[in-house]
């Protein structure tokens, strides 16, 4: 991993992806010990407008808090992919929600395509774990964390009910990430 990591998620707001980040810092800090940071903006409507959520994870010390060139970029809406998805710096990805994001937004950068949400309808059974999709989706092509630490950090957030689920979800968009990058 580089000395300074960035990775921006971005979708609507509602679709977990201010947790998708706290939860990736979690793993990143916490569990592997490692610098982050997390931050997080949404429009004043909250839910269904534009949000993003920014990680920075680093081997030292992060002396700037905001993220400047992003080596990874998610985005669940084209409303998202439309605003955030910028400052993808060369060489890095862009991972788009395939049925969501028509119109890829371009740049010196590689862009993938899931159906995350259809995967979490279809193949979970239930929509409010594609922000894990695509969270693990993400740590299975960048390898910012291991599989064992985001998946440890996902499972320290859900109810005990819901650890099946999850983890179910973490497997998926982990093996779909690493598919894509392989």
């Amino acid at each position: 991993m580089a000395e300074r990591y960035e990775i921006r998620f971005s979708g609507a707001g509602g679709q977990g992806l201010i947790t998708a980040g706290i939860i990736l810092a979690e793993a990143a800090a916490i569990i592997e010990g490692k610098h982050a940071l997390q931050s997080q903006s949404y429009g004043p409507e909250a839910r269904g407008g534009a949000s993003k959520s920014e990680v920075i994870i680093s081997d030292g010390p992060i002396d700037y808090p905001k993220a400047t060139i992003v080596d990874a970029c998610l985005a669940m809406t084209q409303e998202a992919a439309d605003k955030y998805a910028v400052g993808i710096k060369k060489g890095g990805l862009l991972l788009i929600d395939a049925d969501f994001v028509k119109t890829a937004p371009e740049g010196d950068f590689t862009v993938y395509r899931l159906p995350i949400m259809r995967m979490a309808k279809e193949d979970i059974g239930r929509e409010i774990v594609a922000n894990v999709i695509a969270l693990s989706a993400v740590i299975g092509m960048t390898g910012v964390v291991s599989r064992e630490a985001g998946e440890e950090a996902v499972v320290r957030r859900v109810p005990p009910a819901f650890k099946d689920l999850n983890k179910k979800a973490y497997s998926l968009g982990y093996e779909k990430g690493k598919e894509l990058v392989n």
